[in-house]
């Protein structure tokens, strides 16, 4: 069973994007980069499969020079090889051009994937689309939101989560799978495979590499206008005296100033 899964970097959800805000855009400048949280959902799927059923698990990831650290973090998990693409003409693609190079990177390798798996978004634009357009790129089915799967004759069976429950599908492989959280914990790197990747070299591969006409990568049809902070909230009321009084100045406010009763 040979797996891919593709990664990217995030900015880390605990910094304060907000106070970035400015001239319509946001200012990423100095902001930590983590790993897409949901895409460690898809190494460590991958992993698991790896150790039941055998084969190897690469990791892929596009984007610039820092990459290279998410890279060798999930490399450190347990992941066979890595390959990092990039190219300064692929800096603000959209996705169905990352997508087409992503592609084109897994048609590269010198064996064909059984498993392509990504998360299902990346937590920074939650948009959910590119295993889309991935799958679209290379014929393959995809399966989304998984939370369960299984491998059987060349076939996989995944259980994924839809509104009001689960749903399950059955597709053959290969195919593209997209982890949805719930789907497994993520292990710790041990040390010996944070010193194992500490000096690893990680190949890149540019367009040329790729063999890709820059010219015939899809246009982006989507332009980010402008980013804005959200309202501020104006500061909440502690209201005082017994729950009678409290409940009856409630009352009051909900009527004579809120006017909803």
């Amino acid at each position: 069973m040979n797996i891919v899964v593709l990664i990217k970097q995030v900015p880390d959800t605990a910094s304060n994007i907000q106070n970035r805000v400015s001239d319509g855009r946001v200012d990423l400048e100095g902001v930590t980069w983590v790993t897409n949280p949901y895409d460690e959902y898809a190494v460590e799927e991958a992993l698991r499969l790896k150790e039941k059923l055998g084969g190897s698990v690469t990791l892929i990831a596009l984007g610039p020079e820092r990459v290279d650290s998410a890279l060798k973090e999930m490399l450190a998990l347990g992941a066979d090889e890595a390959i990092h693409v990039w190219d300064p003409a692929f800096a603000g693609i959209g996705l169905q051009a990352s997508a087409a190079v992503l592609a084109a990177a897994i048609a590269r390798l010198e064996t064909t994937p059984d498993m392509i798996w990504t998360g299902w978004k990346g937590v920074d634009a939650d948009q959910g689309l590119l295993p889309i357009y991935l799958a679209e790129a290379l014929g393959l089915p995809h399966l989304s939101f998984v939370v369960s799967v299984s491998v059987e004759n060349g076939r996989v069976s995944v259980e994924r989560e839809v509104e009001g429950g689960k749903e399950r599908l059955e597709a053959p492989l290969p195919a593209v799978l997209s982890a949805q959280k719930g789907l497994n914990e993520v292990r710790y790197a041990s040390l010996k495979g944070i010193m194992a990747v500490k000096r690893k070299q990680i190949p890149v591969w540019d367009a040329a590499a790729l063999g890709l006409d820059l010219a015939t990568l899809p246009a982006t049809r989507v332009e980010t206008l402008s980013v804005e902070r959200p309202p501020e909230r104006g500061s909440g009321r502690i209201l005082g005296g017994t729950a009678a009084e409290a409940a009856a100045e409630l009352v009051r406010l909900l009527h004579e100033e809120a006017k909803v009763i």
